[in-house]
Protein backbone atom coordinates (compact mmCIF):
# COMPACT_ATOMS: atom_id res chain seq x y z
CA UNK A 1 0.00 0.00 0.00
CA UNK A 2 2.52 2.52 0.75
CA UNK A 3 4.57 1.60 -2.17
CA UNK A 4 1.43 2.55 -4.32
CA UNK A 5 1.11 5.65 -2.62
CA UNK A 6 4.27 6.39 -3.24
CA UNK A 7 3.63 5.55 -7.11
CA UNK A 8 0.92 7.62 -7.25
CA UNK A 9 2.39 11.00 -5.93
CA UNK A 10 4.09 11.70 -9.30
CA UNK A 11 1.48 10.49 -11.41
CA UNK A 12 -1.04 12.85 -9.37
CA UNK A 13 1.67 15.71 -9.95
CA UNK A 14 2.31 14.70 -13.82
CA UNK A 15 -1.49 14.50 -14.75
CA UNK A 16 -3.00 17.04 -12.87
CA UNK A 17 -0.03 19.96 -12.53
CA UNK A 18 -0.68 21.73 -16.02
CA UNK A 19 -4.51 22.30 -14.47
CA UNK A 20 -3.06 24.41 -12.24
CA UNK A 21 -2.58 27.38 -14.41
CA UNK A 22 -5.95 26.89 -16.08
CA UNK A 23 -7.08 27.75 -12.46
CA UNK A 24 -4.95 30.73 -12.25
CA UNK A 25 -6.18 31.95 -15.68
CA UNK A 26 -10.05 31.55 -14.40
CA UNK A 27 -9.72 33.55 -11.01
CA UNK A 28 -7.98 36.20 -12.78
CA UNK A 29 -10.90 36.11 -15.33
CA UNK A 30 -13.58 36.05 -12.64
CA UNK A 31 -12.03 39.02 -11.10
CA UNK A 32 -11.77 40.77 -14.29
CA UNK A 33 -15.45 40.08 -15.27
CA UNK A 34 -14.64 37.88 -17.77
CA UNK A 35 -15.73 34.71 -18.80
CA UNK A 36 -12.24 33.33 -19.38
CA UNK A 37 -10.41 30.28 -20.79
CA UNK A 38 -11.68 27.02 -20.01
CA UNK A 39 -9.71 25.43 -16.99
CA UNK A 40 -7.90 22.74 -19.65
CA UNK A 41 -6.81 25.12 -21.86
CA UNK A 42 -3.06 24.96 -21.04
CA UNK A 43 -4.06 20.76 -21.98
CA UNK A 44 -5.12 21.46 -25.24
CA UNK A 45 -2.09 24.26 -25.53
CA UNK A 46 0.18 21.49 -24.75
CA UNK A 47 -1.49 18.88 -26.87
CA UNK A 48 -1.31 21.39 -29.98
CA UNK A 49 2.35 22.56 -29.23
CA UNK A 50 3.33 18.47 -29.02
CA UNK A 51 1.98 18.25 -32.55
CA UNK A 52 4.15 20.88 -34.08
CA UNK A 53 7.35 20.26 -35.98
CA UNK A 54 10.44 22.21 -33.98
CA UNK A 55 12.19 25.53 -35.86
CA UNK A 56 16.03 26.16 -34.99
CA UNK A 57 17.95 28.84 -35.48
CA UNK A 58 21.53 28.15 -37.44
CA UNK A 59 23.64 30.03 -34.45
CA UNK A 60 21.95 27.49 -31.80
CA UNK A 61 24.07 24.69 -31.25
CA UNK A 62 23.19 21.35 -29.22
CA UNK A 63 22.95 22.81 -26.03
CA UNK A 64 19.72 24.94 -26.95
CA UNK A 65 18.14 21.09 -28.21
CA UNK A 66 18.75 19.33 -25.36
CA UNK A 67 18.19 22.38 -22.81
CA UNK A 68 14.16 21.89 -22.93
CA UNK A 69 14.48 18.46 -22.04
CA UNK A 70 17.05 18.48 -19.05
CA UNK A 71 14.28 21.19 -17.67
CA UNK A 72 11.57 19.01 -17.43
CA UNK A 73 13.69 16.06 -16.84
CA UNK A 74 15.68 17.61 -13.63
CA UNK A 75 11.81 19.24 -12.69
CA UNK A 76 10.28 15.80 -12.76
CA UNK A 77 12.88 14.30 -10.24
CA UNK A 78 12.66 16.85 -7.88
CA UNK A 79 9.17 16.29 -8.15
CA UNK A 80 9.43 12.40 -7.13
CA UNK A 81 11.30 14.03 -3.71
CA UNK A 82 8.73 15.93 -2.56
CA UNK A 83 6.11 13.84 -0.45
CA UNK A 84 2.27 15.07 -1.06
CA UNK A 85 1.15 14.38 2.88
CA UNK A 86 2.72 13.29 5.79
CA UNK A 87 4.46 10.20 4.28
CA UNK A 88 7.39 9.57 2.55
CA UNK A 89 7.83 10.61 -1.50
CA UNK A 90 9.58 7.73 -4.21
CA UNK A 91 12.85 8.94 -3.08
CA UNK A 92 13.15 10.20 -0.01
CA UNK A 93 16.12 10.32 2.33
CA UNK A 94 18.01 12.26 4.71
CA UNK A 95 19.00 15.43 3.40
CA UNK A 96 16.93 14.78 -0.10
CA UNK A 97 15.66 18.77 0.76
CA UNK A 98 19.10 19.85 -0.61
CA UNK A 99 18.73 17.57 -3.89
CA UNK A 100 15.51 18.89 -4.60
CA UNK A 101 16.76 22.53 -4.40
CA UNK A 102 20.02 21.55 -6.98
CA UNK A 103 17.69 19.66 -9.09
CA UNK A 104 16.05 23.33 -9.87
CA UNK A 105 18.59 24.93 -9.96
CA UNK A 106 20.16 22.48 -12.35
CA UNK A 107 16.82 23.38 -14.50
CA UNK A 108 17.37 27.19 -14.18
CA UNK A 109 21.06 26.38 -15.80
CA UNK A 110 20.11 24.95 -18.51
CA UNK A 111 17.22 27.35 -19.16
CA UNK A 112 19.49 30.14 -19.14
CA UNK A 113 22.62 28.53 -21.03
CA UNK A 114 19.78 27.31 -23.67
CA UNK A 115 18.49 31.02 -23.94
CA UNK A 116 22.33 32.36 -24.26
CA UNK A 117 23.17 30.07 -27.14
CA UNK A 118 20.52 31.53 -29.57
CA UNK A 119 22.97 34.83 -29.25
CA UNK A 120 19.90 37.12 -28.77
CA UNK A 121 20.73 40.45 -26.65
CA UNK A 122 17.02 40.20 -25.30
CA UNK A 123 17.35 36.31 -24.04
CA UNK A 124 20.69 37.22 -22.62
CA UNK A 125 19.32 40.20 -20.56
CA UNK A 126 16.27 37.81 -19.57
CA UNK A 127 19.40 35.26 -18.21
CA UNK A 128 21.03 38.29 -16.63
CA UNK A 129 17.35 38.68 -14.41
CA UNK A 130 17.18 35.34 -13.56
CA UNK A 131 20.24 34.88 -12.32
CA UNK A 132 20.48 37.89 -10.22
CA UNK A 133 16.97 37.20 -9.06
CA UNK A 134 18.03 33.59 -8.22
CA UNK A 135 20.91 34.28 -6.21
CA UNK A 136 18.28 36.04 -3.55
CA UNK A 137 15.46 33.69 -3.74
CA UNK A 138 17.69 30.56 -3.04
CA UNK A 139 18.83 31.46 0.30
CA UNK A 140 15.40 32.23 1.21
CA UNK A 141 14.14 28.78 0.31
CA UNK A 142 16.82 27.55 2.05
CA UNK A 143 16.92 29.06 4.86
CA UNK A 144 12.97 28.43 5.86
CA UNK A 145 13.66 24.58 5.11
CA UNK A 146 16.64 24.88 7.17
CA UNK A 147 14.08 26.66 9.73
CA UNK A 148 11.24 23.57 9.23
CA UNK A 149 14.14 21.12 9.78
CA UNK A 150 14.93 22.27 13.07
CA UNK A 151 11.23 22.80 13.98
CA UNK A 152 10.95 19.04 13.10
CA UNK A 153 14.39 17.36 13.91
CA UNK A 154 14.42 16.27 10.14
CA UNK A 155 16.55 16.67 7.82
CA UNK A 156 14.24 15.10 4.76
CA UNK A 157 11.43 16.73 3.34
CA UNK A 158 9.07 13.82 3.66
CA UNK A 159 10.20 14.21 7.97
CA UNK A 160 9.53 17.89 7.99
CA UNK A 161 5.76 17.30 6.68
CA UNK A 162 5.27 14.72 8.74
CA UNK A 163 6.70 16.66 11.61
CA UNK A 164 3.90 19.34 11.51
CA UNK A 165 1.25 18.88 13.83
CA UNK A 166 -1.61 20.50 15.54
CA UNK A 167 0.86 20.91 18.50
CA UNK A 168 3.46 22.34 16.65
CA UNK A 169 1.34 24.97 15.74
CA UNK A 170 0.33 25.98 19.16
CA UNK A 171 3.82 25.96 20.47
CA UNK A 172 6.06 27.16 16.84
CA UNK A 173 3.50 28.88 14.87
CA UNK A 174 5.39 31.88 14.46
CA UNK A 175 8.12 29.46 12.61
CA UNK A 176 5.66 27.98 10.04
CA UNK A 177 3.64 31.30 9.61
CA UNK A 178 7.50 33.34 8.58
CA UNK A 179 8.74 30.37 6.46
CA UNK A 180 5.45 30.22 4.79
CA UNK A 181 5.50 33.53 3.71
CA UNK A 182 8.86 33.23 2.60
CA UNK A 183 7.78 30.43 0.33
CA UNK A 184 5.36 32.59 -1.08
CA UNK A 185 7.56 34.98 -2.39
CA UNK A 186 9.80 32.34 -3.34
CA UNK A 187 6.99 30.51 -4.89
CA UNK A 188 6.23 33.67 -6.90
CA UNK A 189 9.49 34.01 -7.87
CA UNK A 190 10.25 31.13 -9.01
CA UNK A 191 7.22 30.71 -11.16
CA UNK A 192 7.46 34.31 -12.54
CA UNK A 193 4.14 35.76 -11.11
CA UNK A 194 3.06 39.29 -9.74
CA UNK A 195 4.32 41.20 -8.63
CA UNK A 196 7.80 39.66 -9.75
CA UNK A 197 7.02 39.19 -13.18
CA UNK A 198 4.05 38.66 -15.65
CA UNK A 199 3.43 35.57 -17.27
CA UNK A 200 0.97 37.74 -19.65
CA UNK A 201 3.53 40.04 -20.79
CA UNK A 202 5.22 39.78 -24.56
CA UNK A 203 7.03 43.32 -23.75
CA UNK A 204 10.77 42.06 -23.92
CA UNK A 205 11.90 44.90 -21.85
CA UNK A 206 10.00 44.02 -18.99
CA UNK A 207 9.69 39.80 -19.20
CA UNK A 208 12.01 37.73 -17.36
CA UNK A 209 11.13 34.16 -17.37
CA UNK A 210 9.41 34.03 -20.75
CA UNK A 211 12.14 36.18 -22.82
CA UNK A 212 14.21 33.09 -22.05
CA UNK A 213 12.22 31.15 -24.01
CA UNK A 214 11.19 33.26 -26.60
CA UNK A 215 13.49 31.28 -29.70
CA UNK A 216 11.46 27.65 -28.66
CA UNK A 217 8.79 26.49 -30.40
CA UNK A 218 6.91 22.94 -30.83
CA UNK A 219 7.88 20.24 -28.50
CA UNK A 220 10.97 22.57 -26.91
CA UNK A 221 8.39 25.51 -26.29
CA UNK A 222 5.34 22.50 -24.64
CA UNK A 223 8.06 21.23 -22.20
CA UNK A 224 9.17 24.62 -21.21
CA UNK A 225 5.69 25.14 -20.32
CA UNK A 226 4.94 21.50 -18.96
CA UNK A 227 8.05 21.93 -16.53
CA UNK A 228 6.42 25.48 -15.40
CA UNK A 229 3.04 23.45 -14.16
CA UNK A 230 5.30 21.24 -12.19
CA UNK A 231 7.79 23.90 -11.07
CA UNK A 232 4.38 25.03 -9.60
CA UNK A 233 3.09 21.93 -8.31
CA UNK A 234 6.26 21.30 -6.49
CA UNK A 235 6.74 24.65 -5.17
CA UNK A 236 2.80 24.96 -3.79
CA UNK A 237 3.45 21.00 -2.64
CA UNK A 238 6.03 22.72 -0.52
CA UNK A 239 4.15 25.23 0.89
CA UNK A 240 1.07 22.69 1.84
CA UNK A 241 3.45 20.37 3.44
CA UNK A 242 4.53 23.51 5.66
CA UNK A 243 1.18 24.96 6.69
CA UNK A 244 -1.18 21.55 6.88
CA UNK A 245 -0.54 19.70 10.17
CA UNK A 246 -0.87 16.19 8.36
CA UNK A 247 0.63 14.21 11.07
CA UNK A 248 -1.01 11.19 12.08
CA UNK A 249 -3.49 11.31 8.90
CA UNK A 250 -3.84 8.06 6.55
CA UNK A 251 -1.61 8.26 3.25
CA UNK A 252 -5.30 8.00 1.31
CA UNK A 253 -6.44 10.90 3.10
CA UNK A 254 -3.49 12.94 3.55
CA UNK A 255 -2.63 12.99 -0.30
CA UNK A 256 -6.08 13.89 -1.41
CA UNK A 257 -6.51 16.84 1.44
CA UNK A 258 -2.63 17.84 0.08
CA UNK A 259 -3.87 17.61 -3.79
CA UNK A 260 -6.58 20.21 -2.53
CA UNK A 261 -4.41 22.00 -0.92
CA UNK A 262 -2.09 22.64 -3.85
CA UNK A 263 -5.04 23.72 -6.07
CA UNK A 264 -5.70 26.31 -2.99
CA UNK A 265 -2.52 27.64 -3.80
CA UNK A 266 -3.41 28.20 -7.28
CA UNK A 267 -6.46 30.03 -6.40
CA UNK A 268 -4.42 32.32 -3.64
CA UNK A 269 -2.06 33.30 -6.59
CA UNK A 270 -4.41 33.77 -8.86
CA UNK A 271 -5.82 36.60 -5.82
CA UNK A 272 -2.53 37.52 -5.73
CA UNK A 273 -2.21 38.40 -9.61
CA UNK A 274 -5.81 40.00 -9.30
CA UNK A 275 -5.50 42.50 -6.75
CA UNK A 276 -1.94 43.50 -7.38
CA UNK A 277 0.40 45.04 -9.85
CA UNK A 278 3.85 43.93 -11.16
CA UNK A 279 6.59 45.90 -8.85
CA UNK A 280 9.09 48.03 -10.82
CA UNK A 281 12.23 45.56 -11.37
CA UNK A 282 14.80 47.69 -9.28
CA UNK A 283 12.30 47.14 -6.25
CA UNK A 284 12.10 42.95 -6.97
CA UNK A 285 15.37 42.52 -4.35
CA UNK A 286 13.86 44.06 -2.11
CA UNK A 287 10.94 41.88 -2.34
CA UNK A 288 13.20 38.92 -2.06
CA UNK A 289 15.19 40.93 0.41
CA UNK A 290 11.98 40.50 2.72
CA UNK A 291 11.79 37.14 2.14
CA UNK A 292 15.15 36.19 3.39
CA UNK A 293 14.67 38.34 6.40
CA UNK A 294 11.53 36.43 6.89
CA UNK A 295 12.90 33.10 6.40
CA UNK A 296 15.62 34.32 9.07
CA UNK A 297 13.59 35.23 11.61
CA UNK A 298 11.64 31.65 10.95
CA UNK A 299 15.04 29.85 11.50
CA UNK A 300 15.99 32.39 14.64
CA UNK A 301 11.98 31.37 15.94
CA UNK A 302 13.64 27.28 15.47
CA UNK A 303 16.58 27.86 17.59
CA UNK A 304 14.58 29.34 20.30
CA UNK A 305 12.18 27.13 20.58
Amino acid sequence: MDLAIKIIQPFAALLLSPMLLGVINRVKAKFAGRQGQPILQPYYDLWRLFHKGAVYSTTTSWIFKIAPLICLASVILAMMIVPLGGGSSLFSFNGDLILAAYLLGLMRFFIVIGALDTGSSFEGMGSSREVHFSALAEPALFIALAAMARQTSSISLAGIFAGVTTQMWTTGCATLLLAAAAMVIVLLTENARIPVDDPNTHLELTMIHEVMALDNSGPDFGFIMYGSALKLWLFAAMLVGILLPLAGLSQWIAMPVTILGIFAVSVMVGIIESCMARVRLISVPNLLLTAISLAILSLVFALRS
